[in-house]
């Protein structure tokens, strides 16, 4: 649990100012509890002086051998009011509780928002600290790990950490002090009385030893089940298109109930055990209390005043409260310690793709891309097989072959999705894993199959390209990319905003903001993932005008099913079963009369009519 609060810690070290200023108050806080009871005694005493005169006045004796002076003025003020009461003497005297608990009031509030605005603050950051590394962690982590996983970690998992950490460092500090001072004053006062009630506190011990076991484990798997509501979620919602067109809503929402009822079932058991502890700490001290007035009943202790054993009791009733606190507040420690487990795991998870130590520069205008003796496998299933290669710059290179063959995986070792298990990937005579990733992926533009555009405007979808470019520039690049009439006839233009995905937007639209995107950005390499495949006749020819524009003077990589596409490429190389088994021009290929020619007549023959 201390390591656990250290690495919390850790994250509020920024604030440090704020958290040691409310750390002190806490511990005036904690003292302040004492105050209370003692104000209470002193009124209790002075107004009635029979029930505690006595202790009053040798409280006073005590006082005078440390502070004379203080003693005297109380002696005298506290005489008058016992022999001629003024109106004056007796408000000072009746305020003194107002006054205390004002001073509490004034020193909790301060105390307990610094800790909460020290605790919101650091547990922000480390959910922009999970969300940011999340987002460099490669393509092979998150193609194991669900989204809706991810989401769950960091909005229930960070959630909980956050509320714990905050009610954590309030009571951690306050709490713990006001019991001590609670300790200190009973022993002080009745020290008696005050071993005879610490005799129950072992007793207390038992329900939050025996409840925090059940507590680790059912919130470990409340988390889990949380996690997985949080996925069924993603995928319903994200796939509602399928869900409504198959019918799916009852099975969707039938899923979504059983799953919460998995979560509620371990969110109670949770509940309970936090919960049960309280009560029966608070019953063992009231049985606590209940002893000790039987045994002053009965004469045990006969120095006692009424004042006296009522601010004893008082004390003895706050300071169980207090440890019905700590250990509420333990219990969610531990409920946090559980999410805290799979955040943390999350931010010690490493990319497999290492940053150079000392990284090279990279000029890949003009330069030619080598693929030499590459293999990959994604886990244990080979994709690629001794791929040797070379793009020329400045020219349309187009990857064809059945699905499976290797073609988009080409392009995602290019942009250093993956490293390959061996061999080894150049742009001119730089190596890619000597490459920053930032800078390899700068001068790479990327136009894929399935458009990802952001539920923004117009403008700032476009501008994701090269962030800061100017308003001339983005209209320049959505005219080049034959986007600019249609973004004009959208009720507010550039500034509409589009939808999750672009779904406000036809297939062509979304393809032709991606192609102004990638103008922009206006990177020497140009990857096209099956462009214009899933495109109509007009959309498909409005979209490759587009790329023709895109394509001019960079390197292009063309991943192709549609032959069509690539008749003119300046080459063409054919994958197999993750081999090269051919490369060439269109007509070469066809006067080969290999696999190519057979794709090629698949596509564009037309079928014998049946028999």
């Amino acid at each position: 649990m201390l390591q656990f609060l250290g690495q919390l810690l850790t994250w509020a070290r920024p604030y440090r100012a704020r958290l040691g200023l409310g750390v002190l108050l806490g511990l005036v806080a904690g003292v302040n509890e004492v105050l209370v009871v003692l104000a209470v005694y002193f009124i209790f005493a002075v107004i009635f002086p029979q029930t505690g005169g006595t202790e009053i006045q040798e409280n006073l004796a005590r006082l005078g051998n440390y502070l004379p002076g203080l003693a005297s003025w109380l002696g005298e003020r506290l005489h008058s009011l016992a022999t001629a009461p003024t109106l004056p003497v007796v408000v000072a005297v009746v305020a003194v509780l107002p006054a205390v608990m004002a001073w509490r009031g004034a020193v909790n509030y301060l105390h307990q928002y610094l800790l909460h605005w020290v605790a919101v603050r650091a547990v922000a950051d480390l959910r922009g600290r999970l969300f940011e590394h999340l987002l460099h962690l490669p393509q092979r982590f998150h193609a194991r790990t669900s989204t809706g996983e991810l989401m769950s970690r960091l909005a229930n998992d960070v959630g909980a950490i956050q509320a714990s950490f905050a009610e954590s460092l309030v009571s951690a500090i306050k709490d713990p002090v006001a019991l001590l001072a609670f300790v200190v004053y009973q022993i002080t006062q009745q020290p008696r009385l005050t071993a005879l009630s610490l005799l129950i506190f072992p007793v207390c011990l038992v329900p939050v030893i025996v409840y925090a076991r059940k507590i680790r484990k059912s919130a470990v798997a409340m988390q889990n089940e949380a996690a997985t509501v949080f996925q069924g979620l993603h995928e319903a919602l994200s796939g509602v298109r399928i869900v409504q067109a198959y019918n799916l809503e009852p099975i969707a929402a039938e899923d979504y109930r059983r799953n919460m009822r998995r979560f509620i079932s371990q969110y109670m058991r949770v509940v309970r055990a936090s919960e049960l502890p309280g009560p029966l700490i608070e019953f063992f001290g009231t049985v606590g209390a209940a002893a000790l007035l039987g045994f002053v009943a009965l004469g045990g202790d006969q120095r006692t005043s009424a004042a006296g054993f009522m601010a004893f009791v008082t004390a003895i009733m706050l300071m169980y409260a207090r440890i019905r606190t700590v250990v509420k507040v333990y219990n969610r420690l531990v409920q946090a310690r559980a999410a805290s487990q799979r955040v943390f795991a999350l931010l010690e998870t490493r990319s497999d793709l290492p940053e150079p130590a000392h990284p090279k520069p990279l000029r890949a205008a003009g330069q030619d891309i080598h693929f030499e003796h590459v293999h990959f496998a994604y886990d244990d299933k080979p994709v690629l097989r001794d791929i040797h290669l070379t793009f020329p710059a400045g020219r349309l290179v187009a990857l064809v072959g059945a699905s499976g063959a290797g073609k988009t995986t080409l392009t995602h070792l290019l942009l250093r999705f993956y490293d390959p298990a061996a061999g080894r990937i150049r742009i001119g005579e730089t190596d890619l894993r000597e490459v920053a990733l930032r800078e390899l992926r700068r001068q790479i533009a990327v136009v894929t199959q399935e458009t990802i555009l952001f539920n923004d405007t117009i403008r700032r979808n476009i501008e994701l390209g090269r962030p800061g470019a100017s308003r001339e520039e983005i209209e320049q690049a959505a005219r080049y990319a034959h986007a600019h009439q249609f973004i004009l006839e959208k009720p507010d233009g550039y500034d509409t905003v589009i939808g999750e995905r672009g779904v406000s937007l036809s297939g062509g639209e979304r393809q032709r903001l991606a192609i102004a995107r990638a103008l922009l950005r206006d990177a020497p390499i140009l990857i096209l993932d099956e462009a214009t495949s899933a495109l109509d006749s007009e959309s498909e020819r409005l979209v490759q005008a587009a790329l023709d524009t895109l394509m001019q003077g960079r390197t292009t990589l063309c991943v192709a099913h549609r032959l069509s596409t690539v008749l003119h490429a300046d080459l063409i190389v054919v994958l197999a079963e993750g081999r090269v088994v051919e490369t060439g021009r269109h007509a070469d290929l066809l006067a080969r009369g290999g696999l190519y020619r057979r794709l090629y007549e698949l596509q564009f023959q037309p079928a014998s009519p049946s028999a």
